[in-house]
């Protein structure tokens, strides 16, 4: 009895020490990165971020329930909450009110809005490089003012219409950036306090006193977004000579659009970037609808970086394209025409010493066209995100934070055909062959005993 009793007490201790350890473990958690170049925690630069920011962050991400998508997205935001235990994860089904989903601008399954101080964002891409980054936008303490001219029928980034940029003046101002319209024939300067001046394509020539002015501005270490169109009469002849650029006659026609897709030859469709901070890691496609080709006139006076080309299969179209509804006609290049074939830079990043006291580089973007930011073209493919990323490299934000997403070393083991085929015959005949005569010779020692 005593015995049995002792086993009893055994018994009883062993299951109310195992309750106890379940309990304790759904209060607190241990967690360690087993994996090689620790590839399932966060880098160090995102964790002094998380560290700097004050204040709860929420992440809402718009993810159906069926599938595996909700998980996969909770435990990557798990990383971020083990650092930070007020950044909150919630969910909503995009299936419920698909009207409100519309409205709000969601495209795809499982996409992320960050919200922080009044501000938010939103990214497509799960990874630590994206939502460190956005996070660290939302964080800034001074608020980015960018000056947009206006007076001669240029886009307004508070405009409805079609060609507007109100939808992505809305998602500047979501991260912490101001809009200005400004009115160079009224005012005459661009003011110091702005960060960035955007032209978006001017319908009527600016006025000798307003382009050089923009020519000061640029002089006196003004950074600059500039968005051309085909035969654009725009009166900044004197700025595209100090920035050193030159703009093609026609509009570029691609015929590897048509791949994605796209009927019309004069739309450009884009899937791969040349190497720049602007472009780094960005694998969404984009579209360009009628891009007008950009050349570097020598010797520069800028470091010149292209951002965007169009394929080997394309060329600066001169002649009329048929537009849709139109008689079809013969699109095709004729080098004697003047035509070039592809490919052909249609976006440079410029980038110099900057002559303004307190800042390093002055920088410069132009694009060789305006509607892929309009209210008609922001929401295809990656467009809204590229002009994200141009705003910010423009800003100098990329400075704040480069995060790389880390990989194991040696996971890819390369065979030879007769090393494939040896392990090939060993599984499928040599291993079944193998324990086949191991049974037969088990069999043979057991009945002679």
């Amino acid at each position: 009895m005593r015995e049995r009793l002792n086993n009893l007490i055994h018994v009883l201790l062993l299951v109310g020490i195992a309750l106890l350890i379940g309990f304790l473990s759904t209060r607190y958690g241990f967690v360690h990165d087993f994996s090689r170049m620790q590839r399932a925690s966060l880098g160090e630069e995102s964790v002094r971020m998380l560290a700097s920011l004050d204040g709860p962050v929420e992440v809402v991400s718009y993810a159906r329930p069926q599938g595996n998508l909700r998980k996969t997205i909770s435990d990557f935001i798990d990383r971020y909450h083990r650092v930070k235990p007020d950044l909150t994860l919630a969910f909503v089904d995009p299936d419920a009110d698909p009207a409100a989903i519309r409205a709000l601008g969601i495209q795809i399954d499982g996409e992320i809005e960050l919200r922080y101080q009044g501000r938010s964002e939103r990214l497509k891409v799960l990874s630590e490089a994206e939502l460190s980054s956005a996070l660290l936008r939302l964080s800034r303490a001074r608020e980015r003012l960018v000056a947009f001219l206006e007076g001669e029928g240029e886009r307004r980034p508070d405009g409805a219409a079609n060609a507007d940029l109100g939808q992505f003046g809305a998602v500047l101002k979501q991260r912490g950036i101001r809009s200005l319209n400004l009115a160079l024939a009224n005012t005459g300067k661009v003011p110091d306090n702005v960060d960035l001046l955007v032209i978006a394509n001017p319908r009527v020539a600016l006025a000798g006193p307003a382009a050089m002015e923009v020519v000061d501005y640029i002089e006196r270490g003004g950074n600059l977004l500039w968005l051309l169109e085909p035969d654009e009469a725009s009166g900044l002849d004197a700025l595209a000579e100090a920035l050193s650029i030159r703009v093609l006659p026609g509009v570029i026609v691609d015929g590897a659009s048509q791949s994605f897709g796209i009927d019309d030859p004069s739309f450009v469709a884009v899937n791969r970037y040349p190497a720049h901070a602007i472009d780094e890691n960005f694998d969404l496609g984009t579209v360009f609808p009628q891009p007008v080709a950009l050349a570097q006139l020598t010797p520069p006076r800028w470091d010149f970086k292209p951002i965007l080309q169009s394929s080997a299969q394309s060329w600066n179209e001169t002649g009329h394209i048929p537009r849709p509804g139109e008689p079809e006609g013969t699109v095709r290049y004729d080098g004697a025409d003047g035509e070039i074939s592809g490919p052909l830079d249609f976006g440079f990043a410029l980038s110099r010493l900057s002559p303004k006291p307190g800042e390093n580089e002055q920088r410069v973007v132009v694009i060789g066209d305006g509607d892929f930011l309009s209210n008609s073209f922001l929401g295809n493919g990656g467009n809204r995100e590229l002009g994200t990323r141009i705003f910010d490299w423009l800003l100098a934000d990329d400075a704040l934070i480069h995060v790389v997403e880390r990989a194991a070393e040696d996971r890819e083991i390369t065979l030879s055909d007769t090393a494939l085929a040896i392990i090939g015959f060993g599984f499928l005949l040599g291993l079944p062959i193998l324990l086949i005569a191991a049974g037969l010779w088990i069999r043979f020692r057991r009945r002679r005993h």
